[in-house]
């Protein structure tokens, strides 16, 4: 699990992050860097904050 800790209270979708597995927190960073990688639009920018934040609060993979 994402430890509570890590994520800011202020913030209620990331709040939502802690309840998520280590693998599931590394499967949604690569679906959201894929989507990232896709283009410059409004949708993959988001993808790409929401990678950098979900990346910085968790371990990297083996």
């Amino acid at each position: 699990m994402i430890s509570a800790h890590l994520i800011p209270p202020q913030d209620a979708a990331a709040r939502r992050l802690a309840v998520l597995t280590l693998d599931e927190a590394h499967d949604l960073l690569h679906l959201l860097q894929l989507i990232a990688a896709e283009g410059l639009d409004e949708l993959s920018d988001e993808a790409e904050w929401f990678a950098r934040e979900i990346a910085a609060r968790i371990p990297s993979e083996n």
